[in-house]
């Protein structure tokens, strides 16, 4: 008896196993806010909500148990607010991102919130699109600021720019070296772009490049300036303009 041939596939059988989901947790004192970000994000095929918490102290408990890969934090919560949370988790975490998402926009808790640690920050008034945006960007290793806190950030780094004195005074007894660093004109015009808050994506629709291509360009502008996040690069344009 002659055995069925089995039916030809180009690229042959498959057995890769599927991406792993970016894993969530939602830490907010309002029930209804938990609920919807969680129901939200789990109809998307990449993300699995892991975890809720109600507070700060359960936040840093259920982080700790359930290793999520970016938490959504709250600032204003009971017990323990969101600026000490993201500051135990990211302490005893650090390849746990937290993305902020409040309705408070006032400078001190900007500032606190990005000190400790928190490498997104958008307002509750943000879309659906923005958000889930964020959550990927930040399991990518980027960071992302609404236009209004990289603002902020932007006229606090300038105070202090202003308070440190001129940067390129050199310090008594230091050699001043020849920069082997420089960047041209398509890398200066992204620099720029970074600076005012812009998305890679957003930059690619401005300078009319793929989005991949941006981000190439954004890892050698890092490179070639010892920049560590996107934050330190748009300080250092920010001291460029002086």
């Amino acid at each position: 008896m002659n055995t069925p041939a089995m039916p030809h596939t180009p690229n042959g059988p498959s057995n890769a196993a599927p991406a792993p989901r970016i894993r969530v947790m939602v830490a907010d004192d309002q029930a209804l806010i938990r609920r919807g970000m969680t129901l939200m994000l789990s109809m998307e095929p990449d993300i699995e909500v892991v975890g809720e918490a109600a507070d700060g102290i359960e936040a840093v408990v259920q982080a700790a148990r359930l290793q999520p890969d970016v938490v959504l934090m709250d600032l204003n919560m009971p017990r323990q607010g969101g600026v000490a949370a993201t500051r135990e988790i990211t302490l005893a975490r650090p390849a746990t991102q937290v993305l902020v998402l409040t309705t408070f926009d006032t400078d001190d808790l900007v500032f606190e919130a990005v000190r400790a640690g928190a490498r997104a920050y958008l307002l509750k008034d943000a879309g659906e699109a923005e958000v889930l945006d964020a959550v990927r960007a930040l399991h990518r290793g980027e960071s992302r600021l609404t236009p209004l806190i990289a603002r902020k950030l932007l006229d606090q780094f300038q105070q202090l720019a202003d308070a440190a004195g001129p940067r390129n005074a050199p310090l008594p007894n230091t050699p001043v070296e020849p920069s082997d660093a420089a960047l041209n004109d398509k890398e200066e015009n992204i620099l720029r772009l970074i600076a005012a808050g812009k998305t890679n994506r957003q930059i690619a629709e401005t300078v009319f490049l793929a989005e991949g291509t941006v981000k190439n360009y954004v890892s050698r502008i890092m490179e070639k300036l010892h920049a560590a996040t996107r934050t330190e690069l748009a300080v250092i344009a920010l001291r460029q303009r002086r």
